[in-house]
């Protein structure tokens, strides 16, 4: 296979139909791309891939992802589960302690889940296109995010906890069917883009006027 370089191996859109077995025998893989492959199915056995720090899965017509992926501790760069038909995450997956970018967006949610609000070191979390209908309060746990993409969800509001989320810089709600946002978003201390495009209707709050003044840019 020659798309190998190192320790890391890309097979992206390689047309596969199911992973070769001989790339679960490469123990010393650090990153895996395995996007667009019409994957159904991952085995379990991926869970001893115990050196990976990235791994994309996106684009392939997956209806669950195996719980031995949280035994990856190693994996703090990014999982790609983006473009999917997943529609619920296992809790092993709370394990990545480490994990900094996770993408789950074109799936099946309707609510965030629960193993998310463990990864608590994610800086960017997208879950856009997926007919997620609230974001709980637990939000707030992930304290290192940076930003927040939920584009095309059926989200109406965001929970006031998100108040907790210090280096929060942006937000994107295109979309979105939104009647309100919270007031604690305006003190937010790092938030610069709030992208509120094909929102309709939503009243300008007075505190969008703080917002902009300290240079956070609102796209309507």
């Amino acid at each position: 296979m020659s798309p190998a370089s190192g320790k890391h191996l890309n097979l992206w859109k390689h047309h596969l139909g199911r992973v070769p077995d001989s790339v679960w025998d490469q123990l010393d893989l650090e990153s895996l791309v395995l996007a667009d492959n019409d994957l159904a199915e991952i085995p379990g056995v991926i869970g001893q891939l115990q050196n990976l720090r990235m791994l994309d899965l996106g684009h392939n017509a997956l209806t669950s992802v195996p719980a031995a992926i949280g035994d990856i501790q190693a994996l703090s760069g990014f999982l790609y589960l983006h473009d999917n038909r997943l529609a619920a995450l296992p809790a092993d997956l709370g394990r990545l302690k480490q994990l900094r970018y996770l993408n789950i967006s074109g799936n099946a949610f309707t609510h965030l889940p629960e193993c998310i609000f463990q990864m608590n070191s994610l800086i960017e979390l997208r879950a856009a296109d997926n007919p997620l209908i609230e974001i709980p309060a637990c939000l707030a746990q992930l304290r290192a995010l940076r930003e927040l993409h939920l584009r095309n969800t059926h989200i109406t509001t965001l929970p006031e906890s998100i108040a907790a989320l210090t280096e929060l810089r942006q937000i994107d709600l295109r979309g979105t069917p939104l009647q309100s946002l919270p007031p604690s978003l305006a003190t937010l201390p790092k938030l610069d883009k709030l992208d509120l495009r094909w929102v309709n209707p939503l009243p300008s709050p007075p505190w969008f006027a703080a917002l902009q003044a300290r240079g956070c840019v609102i796209y309507r």
